[in-house]
Order: C-alpha cells, then structure tokens, then sequence
C-alpha cells in the first residue's frame, strides 16, 4: 500500500471528523456541563453510537486480533467479556441517571455516605485508569500507523496522539459523541469487510486455522491458554466496561434511564455478535502469514498486503477510528475526574464556572500529554491493558458493585476494597508463577477486594447517614468547593 496516500487519506478523515465534532457540538459549549456531559441530553441513537465505538476500541482490534493470531478462537474472549459487561452495566447502573452524578467518584463515594476519603481516592485511582485507557489506545493507533508508513513508533503515537486530542478539543463531549457515532459505522463496515475478504483469500471457512494448533481451534481457546486465564481474560474485560469511567460518562450523561438502558442492551448485543471477528481476521493471518514477529501486527498485514488498495485503505482508517473513538471517551472521562474531583482536593474550591471550558481544554492536553508518556514505554496492548484493569479498576468494580446493592457497605469497608484490590493485583503481577496460572490479575484481585471489604463493614459500624444526606453532601462539595463535610457519622 502507498503510504503516502494512506496518509493522505487519513489526514482528510481526520480533518471530517474534526468538522463534524465541531458541527456537533455547537450548541452545547456554553457550559462546564455543556463541553464535559454534553448538557444531560444525548439521545438513544447518538449514545448507541458513541457506545458501541467506544466498545470497539484497541482491545478489541489489534489487541483482539492479534491474540486470536496466536490463539486462534481465544481472540473471541475480548468481545465476550466486553459484551456482557455492557449488559451488566444496563441491567445494575442504568438506574443512576436519575441521580445526576458529575463522575464515577461521586458515584461511589454516594453509596457509603458521601465520604471525602472515599471519594478522593476513588478520583486518583479513575484518573490513573483513564490515563492507563488513553495510553493503550495511543499504543495500538501508533502501532497501525507505524506499520502502514514505515515512520517511527514514537513518532506515530505522537500523531496518534494529537489527532484524538484535535477531536475534542473544540466542541468537547459532543464533539465526541457526533465523531464517535460516524466512526461506529466505519470501523465496522470495515471490521466485517476484511473478515470476509480474508476468509476469501485463504480459500473459505474450512482453510481458517490451516497451520495451527488444535488446541487453539478448541471452543474459546480454552485448550489453548487454559480455562483458567480464558476465563481471567473475559472476566478483567468485562470489569473493566463495569468499571471504566467513559462507560459511565454514557449513563451520567444520557437524555434519560431509559435511553441509556436500551442504548446499552443494543449495544451489547451487536458487540456480543462482532466478537467473533476478530478472532477470524486473527486466524486468517495466521493462515497467511505464520511467521510475523509482533502478533500486533496481524491486523495491518492483511491490509497492506493482501486487501484490494481501496478495502485496505478503509479497513486502516476504522482500525485508528477504533482507536481514537475510544481514546476520546477516556480523554473526556479523565478530564471530567481531574476538574470535578482532583481540583478540589487539591485546592479546596471548584473551578470556576465561567473559567470551565477553558479548564477543560488545558486539562485534556496535560490528560493525553501525560497518556502518552506512558505508552511511549510499552508495545503489548493486552498486557497492558489486562494489568492495568486489574490494579486500578478491580477494586473499583466491587466498590461500585457492594455499594449499589447491599446497604450494609460503609466507607471502611469501601477503603479496604480499593486497597485490597490494587494490592493483590501488584502482588500476582510480581510473582511470575501466578501470573501463569491466572493469565492476568482480575480474579484474586476481585476475590480479595470483595472479602476484605465484607469484613471490614461488618468489623465496622452501620453508616447513619442516610442516600438523601450523601447526596446533600455531594452537592455541598459541587457548591462550595470545599470537600464533602467530613463529620462521618459511618
């Protein structure tokens, strides 16, 4: 494939989705509330869209393939976990629209008492995973586009990184959710052109897996990589949907609970229909291909070197929607957290209002700024991503999970779930032969989390205070900027 055209390609691409971000979002830049949520009235069919592009995303592209090139029906487990975790998050969280949280940290600090502590914990740990969230997908965009072009990998992240930031910046979440939406119906037109177009060029469905293993031919791969890490990898993918902050971003900011509840069933749905893709476009390569160096690589290969030059050129502009699509929603997740949250904390006053936008936009280059440092350090999507989910949002899952249904969780026991999760995720990351065993962290760490947060509440005092007197305390902090009123009567 000509490069120089590709890039061409893309750069006009980018500058569309620019345009449409702008054209989007022109009504909803007035406010702090307008440019992060735009203004609470995103309709089904715009959240359906920005959804489903946020679910199909780095993971479940290059990650995905790639895993499926090495592992053959195990490149299925991505999606799996991605699908169910977005019907969990219908069936548990849709209700808490009606709530009118401002991000995941009021969310859960509401669930035992509105407590300051909580709360300011649960911001660093959603900055560090919205931080962690933007670095894979500038690792796998830069990926593709340093195949494609032949230019450097730190140079192709940083481009990455600007163009995502491009998106944004002018019209805010909007802007995202206009992009998105456009970008859902690419990436998956092109997503199922080229599983088509590859099986065609090896011959049919009963050449796919030719040169593997029978083991990763088996059902999910489980002979493969062991039932044990199939079900880790489906499971810390699901997790992280339950527990990723742009997730919630979809539900705080939808036009109604109901919107959000059908965008999130259809949604998974669809998602839980592609999951199978990957895994094919993975298997597919693997047929032609056998001896790549990075399984990474995978996704790009086939376009440049075996899709016609137009199909090519449409299935690498959906891979970079896939991955800036979804790097928009975290941006936006991050930027929210470090304005709403960390700003206080840190300075003892909300931002101020009529200043807002302009925060924000400052906010969202130091969030991608940052993300991007940290995936200038790595070249493994799935590694990165799987550990990543492990220690930062394991314990948040089953903050969020205890606290939303059962009455008895109180802040003490919110904190050990944090710091039992993230612990015991570091911990099996140090130790090579459970890391083996477990395929990645998410299963001892949810187990840890959940068990020391049980005892500690039951250790611990019943809460007194009251939803009602929670959510006064959240919105004294949103008021006076001071901090939740730490009198904890827990």
């Amino acid at each position: 494939m000509n490069s120089q055209a590709f890039l061409i390609c893309f750069f006009i691409y980018l500058a569309a989705m620019i345009w449409l971000g702008w054209w989007g979002s022109r009504a909803h830049r007035g406010s702090g509330d307008d440019f992060l949520l735009g203004g609470r009235k995103v309709p089904l069919l715009l959240t359906i869209g920005t959804t489903i592009a946020t679910m199909v995303g780095t993971g479940s592209s290059m990650g995905a393939v790639g895993f499926g090139y090495l592992n053959g029906w195990a490149g299925t487990l991505y999606g799996l976990g991605g699908a169910i975790g977005i019907l969990l998050l219908a069936w548990m969280f849709a209700p808490v629209r009606r709530l009118r949280f401002m991000s995941m940290a009021e969310e859960l600090s509401y669930y035992v008492g509105g407590h300051r502590l909580v709360r300011n914990l649960v911001a660093v740990l959603i900055y560090l995973a919205s931080l962690g969230w933007l670095g894979a997908h500038i690792l796998g965009g830069g990926m593709y586009l340093s195949w494609v072009t032949g230019i450097d990998l730190a140079v192709a992240k940083i481009i990455v990184a600007i163009g995502f930031c491009l998106f944004c910046i002018i019209g805010g979440y909007m802007a995202m959710v206009w992009t998105d939406t456009v970008q859902a119906i690419v990436l998956f037109v092109g997503f199922i052109a080229m599983a088509v177009f590859s099986l065609i060029e090896i011959g049919g469905w009963s050449r796919l897996g030719e040169g593997m293993d029978d083991a990763a031919l088996s059902f999910l791969g489980f002979q493969s990589i062991g039932i044990i890490p199939a079900i880790s990898l489906a499971a810390v993918v699901g997790v992280g949907v339950l527990a990723t902050p742009s997730y919630r971003q979809r539900i705080y900011s939808a036009a109604s609970e109901s919107s959000v509840r059908s965008s999130f069933l259809v949604s998974g749905l669809l998602y839980l229909g592609f999951s199978i893709i990957p895994a094919i476009i993975g298997m597919a390569a693997r047929s032609m291909a056998p001896d790549l160096d990075n399984p990474g690589f995978a996704f790009p290969y086939l376009t440049t070197q075996v899709l016609p030059l137009w199909l090519g050129m449409l299935v690498l502009i959906a891979g970079l929607s896939a991955t800036m699509s979804s790097a928009t929603s975290d941006a936006m997740a991050g930027v929210a957290t470090l304005l709403r949250d960390l700003f206080t904390m840190v300075t003892g006053r909300s931002p101020e209002e009529a200043k807002l936008v302009r925060y924000s936009r400052i906010a969202l280059v130091t969030t991608i700024a940052v993300a991007l440092a940290f995936a200038l350090s790595s070249d493994n999507v799935i590694t990165y991503i799987t550990r990543m989910i492990a220690t930062v949002m394991g314990g948040m899952f089953v903050c969020g999970v205890l606290g939303r249904f059962w009455p008895r969780y109180n802040w003490q026991g919110a904190l050990a779930t944090l710091v039992a999760g993230s612990a015991t995720s570091l911990a099996v990351i140090a130790n090579a032969e459970w890391n083996a065993l477990w395929g990645n962290p998410i299963l001892p760490a949810v187990a840890m989390a959940v068990l020391s947060g049980v005892v500690v509440s039951l250790a611990t005092p019943r809460s007194q205070v009251s939803h009602e007197q929670a959510m006064a305390r959240i919105n004294q902090a949103r008021e006076q900027g001071d901090g939740v009123a730490n009198s904890e009567q827990a």
